[in-house]
């Protein structure tokens, strides 16, 4: 468990406002955090790594003390093993994307971790080239590779697929989720896409003006229940399911997030990420692909 009880006083165009955090981070989950601009969540992820020092407060993991300001103690970044992701990469432009891998790694780190690394994240091809030669979602496997070099216990991630078309976002999302129950990490996520929360999270975290409003999981904070007469609506399709003999969708439909029931045999050929429509005809709700060649 990382324990998080921290207050920083934060300058911003829109005026100064206090981040007052009070968290526990279960170790071994994918948490995002979800909000605003604005509310803090950079700022978290800043002090949890080291990056930004809290005005007061306390943050540990298990019985090691990255911060306390009754005790003084402040433990560096490069002492709290944790592993960071920017929304812009960070990657040397001197250095190749071996040696950019090579360079993050730990001292008496086996060489075989950046080769599986390479592999994992498809970069067989890319390993001889410089930075400025990649493109954004390229950079952003190098720099998931380079945080993941480190062997860290603790991966955080700002924002990291906002800039990237859905496609590209798609890819690196299941380069995350594998890479985070590969190594066995704690890794926390900022996010302001409802359909990544959902496919990639255990636990979101909803702040808003540096306080925490909600936590849960993403069906207990964004599904919402609604009883309809006739309707038809656009989504995006985020999962499917089996409950016993029907099939649940589970979409995206501007920022809300409803399930459909249906037989199974009207669900077959959709997949995540698909655009569909919601319709309904008393009360018989029905989905269905929608045609993007129109």
């Amino acid at each position: 468990m990382i324990e998080v009880r921290i207050h920083k006083v934060l300058r911003s165009k829109g005026g100064d406002f206090s981040l007052d955090l009070d968290l526990a981070i279960p170790e071994g989950k994918l948490i995002t955090l979800y909000g605003p601009s604005g509310s803090g969540k950079t700022s978290l992820l800043r002090s949890l790594a080291g990056l930004l020092t809290p005005d007061s407060g306390r943050i540990a993991r298990r019985a090691q003390v990255w911060f306390d300001s009754q005790k003084r103690a402040d433990l560096s970044p490069q002492k709290r093993n944790v592993g960071f992701v920017f929304q812009e990469n960070a990657l040397f432009p001197n250095m190749t994307v071996l040696g950019n891998l090579k360079f993050a790694q730990s001292k008496g780190s086996s060489r075989e971790l950046v080769e599986e690394l390479i592999a994992d994240m498809d970069l067989q091809d890319l390993r001889e080239r410089y930075p400025d030669s990649l493109s954004g979602g390229q950079k952003q496997r190098v720099s998931l590779a380079r945080a993941l070099a480190q062997k860290p216990d603790i991966l955080l991630l700002d924002e990291p697929l906002a800039a990237l078309d859905a496609g590209m976002r798609i890819k690196l999302q299941e380069y995350i989720l594998s890479s985070h129950r590969k190594f066995e990490l704690t890794t926390v996520m900022v996010s302001h896409d409802l359909a990544e929360i959902v496919k990639l999270s255990d636990i979101t975290v909803v702040m808003e003006k540096g306080r925490i409003r909600n936590t849960g999981t993403p069906r207990e904070i964004f599904m919402e229940r609604r009883l309809s007469g006739k309707f038809q609506f656009t989504g995006t399709l985020l999962e499917l399911e089996r409950e016993g003999v029907i099939a649940v969708a589970s979409v995206l439909i501007g920022n809300h997030i409803i399930r459909v029931a249906a037989h199974p045999s009207e669900m077959q050929g959709l997949r995540p990420g698909d655009q569909v429509v919601v319709a309904s005809k008393a009360f018989n709700p029905m989905i269905y692909k929608v045609d993007e060649s129109l």
